[in-house]
């Protein structure tokens, strides 16, 4: 486990501290004929060398290098502002599933038959999973009872800003509860409290008030219940 902790400390520190705006705006602009691409790649390679402190593992840095080349030029020539986000995050997901690959190879075991997740991981993927989009559709179903117009919310807020801080919050939560924390919840509950409600009272519209109020409590006990069920299956 220690190697791959270090070859993802390299990844790491070539692919997010090592690199500057100015250098990955170079990339992006001269694309593969940036010779930033190239030093990129290179400084990958030196960098797995020096974590692995092992000249016979030369191969590795070799494969890694080559990889990174491929899959970055590939972001490079299909990213657009339209789907830059999620290139970028498909981007990072294959690097690192070359270096599982490449630390499988050195570490010889097999990744499919060697590598299994146990029950309380898959558990833990169905909570995450279903405390993100599924709950959150049907709030909004739920929440078709009562219909506000622009009157009633008058803020000018981001896109999807509001389903994006309920899925994140209701994460929070759950991994709070599992963990035992539960102070950590009255901590979030309370911060939330100060930056929405803050707005709200500010705004005076009841309607309003009582929308997000609801939503609130109804997202985080949704998230407290599904973290204590989680608790009692795998005790």
């Amino acid at each position: 486990m220690l190697l791959l902790i270090k070859l993802l400390i390299a990844h790491f520190l070539g692919d997010f501290v090592l690199q500057s705006n100015s250098f990955t705006k170079k990339k992006e602009k001269h694309q593969l004929k940036s010779p930033h691409l190239y030093i990129h790649v290179l400084l990958h390679g030196l960098l797995v060398l020096l974590f692995l402190n092992d000249l016979e593992l030369w191969w590795a840095a070799l494969l890694i290098m080559v990889t990174h080349l491929i899959i970055d030029a590939g972001k490079l020539k299909l990213t657009n502002k339209k789907n830059a986000r999620w290139l970028f995050l498909i981007d990072q997901l294959l690097h690192i599933l070359v270096i599982i690959v490449v630390y499988g190879i050195i570490e010889n075991f097999n990744l499919i038959e060697d590598f299994q997740i146990p029950e309380q991981l898959w558990l833990f993927i169905l909570c995450a999973i279903f405390l993100t989009s599924p709950v959150g559709i049907m709030l909004k179903v739920f929440f078709t009872r009562w219909k506000l117009t622009e009157k009633d919310t008058g803020i000018d807020s981001l896109k999807n800003a509001g389903k994006w801080i309920g899925m994140i919050e209701r994460l929070l939560v759950f991994v709070f509860i599992i963990s035992g924390n539960f102070s950590a919840v009255g901590f979030l509950l309370t911060a939330k409290s100060v930056f929405r409600f803050g707005d709200l009272s500010k705004a005076k519209n009841m309607k309003l008030t009582e929308y997000v109020l609801i939503g609130t409590l109804l997202s985080f006990g949704i998230a407290i219940l599904v973290g204590l069920l989680f608790n009692n299956i795998i005790l």
